[in-house]
């Protein structure tokens, strides 16, 4: 394959899924954390899973004219991939045969990304679909006490993860968003999900849907009116109606 020395080429292994690649053309930048609104791609979106026949938004250079810019993430793609090894083996000795999951999945990291230092992102696999932080790079959470909880605080709202301590892939936090993954009918579309959970989990307008539903519940609480019912869970809302979509 013919190309200017150090374009990317495709070589998915040098870099992260946060890596911010620019046009050896023209020199416009692809971010992940922005996508590509020209050609409808989500932010979240690493620049290795961009369609094969994605061309500069600018010039129409193909992939492999593209080099890093920067890469913050490039410890974050030993972590995420060390977590992705480490359910695969999960799924092909242990899971595979129960019922519960959807053998047209197979596990996938999805919209990674760094938030405040620490790699963030979902985990698709076919029995679960999960959030999931992982340490910083100078971070060890080793000590964890798996099964202890801890809500965390994101622009659409604070979530419950639980915390987890395995082996190959050392401390993570995880907060559940579907089990089991029944109702997906293809990778493509868990994947696409997941990275609309992504988006979701930052947007604000999110924080103001749950407020508002404690305040109904609490004014009618208030009336001794007949209890409503619970509450939405942070995770709910930025779930809702997106697997359906």
């Amino acid at each position: 394959m013919s190309g200017f020395e150090g374009s990317y080429l495709g070589a998915n292994d040098r870099i992260s899924p946060a890596a911010v690649m620019e046009c050896k053309v023209c020199w416009t930048p692809y971010d992940p954390g922005q996508g590509d609104d020209f050609r409808q791609i989500l932010p979240g979106t690493p620049f290795s899973a961009l369609p094969e026949d994605w061309s500069c938004p600018n010039c129409s250079a193909p992939k492999n004219q593209f080099m890093v810019l920067s890469d913050p993430g490039s410890f974050m793609a030993d972590r995420v991939a060390r977590l992705v090894s480490d359910f695969e083996e999960i799924w092909h000795s242990r899971m595979r045969d129960v019922p519960l999951s959807n053998r047209s999945l197979h596990v996938e990291a999805a919209g990674f990304m760094l938030h405040e230092g620490r790699p963030l992102g979902v985990l698709v696999a076919p029995w679960f679909m999960n959030l999931i932080l992982l340490p910083a790079e100078e971070e060890d959470w080793g000590a964890l006490v798996a099964g202890a909880k801890e809500h965390v605080p994101f622009p659409s709202g604070s979530y419950e993860f639980i915390h987890n301590v395995r082996p190959a892939v050392g401390g993570y936090k995880a907060c559940s968003l579907f089990s089991p993954m029944n109702d997906f009918s293809s990778q493509l579309q868990a994947v696409e999900v997941a990275r609309a959970v992504m988006v979701a989990l930052f947007d604000a307008e999110n924080r103001a849907d749950t407020d508002r539903a404690a305040d109904i519940r609490e004014a009618r609480e208030a009336e001794l009116a007949p209890p409503p019912a619970p509450e939405p869970s942070r995770r709910a809302i930025i779930t809702a109606g997106i697997a359906d979509g």
